[in-house]
């Protein structure tokens, strides 16, 4: 069965309601999890609490005729930025500064992703976000990898971000997520574990775009992107716990997740479709495929007033983003947090 036959069934099955559709026999999950076991005992793994990052950034632009962009993000230990001992190293904060030197207005970052977390508790968090009273501009999610390593039925995980992502549209935010990354190029992980986990993540990370598209969000593929480059040099791409990204890893996806966020408000210049570079009109389910086997590439509706089910809907845009540096750093915002991890602005 093609790949992209795979990510459609992963999910048609999310979309029903369906259950496992597990992807691995018996004997395959036996391997894994003796190899499994070998690489909890390299892999250090850290129970540090993340930076807090959230508040105001680009102070520099304030204007009181433009109010501050509300960004806000959602998902697991990387979105949270584990691995990193400073607030202006996590994804959160270089992309609240990068989005703010694009728009030229300051952003207001506001971050309730949770260590440790699965998809099943994206719905927590968008609860924490609509308890604000007041929705977000756009939000960023970077979900997928716990639910791989904790043998989440694949189905289940992209329904409950397709469940987020339609929340979260209806609130009137645009949403870009982050799909699963390639959990293969942790270092410690050998063979035949590292093949099953770079297998399982691309399958999940295809069918999240799929879904996530249909919801009328967009994706950014991050698994080929940091692949071979965390692979070629672990030591300064993985943080101490050799899991999590390091400051430097951080910094790279947050540049190829920069220009489809800032397009996502319409704060990018849209340019022609690139044939030789592979941009174009294709169905949903071929785009999500050629993301995954190009990393930084975004995916999002051809037709964005269209749904899944309606004609129009399973056709995706698909562009090859060129990276966009991000602005030098910036002292931590001195914005407090509330309730709930919700940051009040300074």
């Amino acid at each position: 069965m093609s790949r992209a036959r795979v990510a459609r069934r992963i999910a048609t099955a999310a979309a029903v309601g369906s259950g496992g559709l597990g992807l691995m026999g018996g004997l395959a999950f036996g391997v894994l999890f003796t190899e499994a076991k070998l690489a909890r005992r390299s892999v250090g793994g850290s129970d540090d609490v993340p930076p807090q990052a959230d508040g105001r950034y680009g102070t520099a632009f304030a204007d009181p005729l433009k109010t501050p962009i509300v960004l806000a993000f959602l998902g697991d230990s990387t979105a949270a930025g584990q691995g990193v001992r400073h607030a202006g190293e996590t994804p959160g904060a270089l992309l609240a500064s990068g989005l703010a030197a694009v728009a030229e207005r300051p952003v207001d970052l506001v971050n309730v992703a949770l260590s440790g977390a699965r998809s099943d508790d994206l719905g927590r968090q968008v609860d924490v976000l609509q308890e604000r009273g007041t929705a977000p501009d756009v939000a960023m999610i970077m979900i997928g990898a716990n639910d791989v390593t904790s043998r989440m039925a694949p189905a289940e995980s992209v329904r409950h971000l397709a469940d987020a992502v339609r929340r979260l549209r209806e609130s009137g935010v645009e949403v870009v997520v982050g799909t699963c990354p390639d959990l293969g190029s942790v270092e410690p992980v050998y063979q035949p574990l590292r093949w099953v986990a770079r297998r399982l993540s691309r399958q999940l990370a295809a069918a999240q775009t799929i879904a996530v598209v249909e919801q009328g969000g967009r994706t950014v593929s991050l698994g080929t992107l940091l692949g071979p480059e965390f692979e070629a040099d672990p030591k300064t791409m993985f943080g101490p716990d050799h899991y999590h990204p390091s400051a430097q890893g951080y910094a790279t996806a947050a540049m190829a997740l920069l220009p489809s966020l800032s397009a996502a408000l319409g704060l990018w210049p849209e340019e022609r479709l690139d044939e030789q570079r592979g941009e174009g009109v294709l169905p949903v389910a071929r785009a999500a495929v050629e993301a995954v086997d190009q990393g930084g590439t975004e995916v999002a509706a051809a037709d964005p007033g269209a749904r899944g089910d309606e004609p129009g809907g399973r056709w995706a845009l698909l562009k090859r983003r060129r990276r966009r540096r991000l602005p030098a750093d910036e002292p931590v915002p001195s914005g407090t947090v509330g309730p709930g991890g919700v940051a009040t602005s300074p």
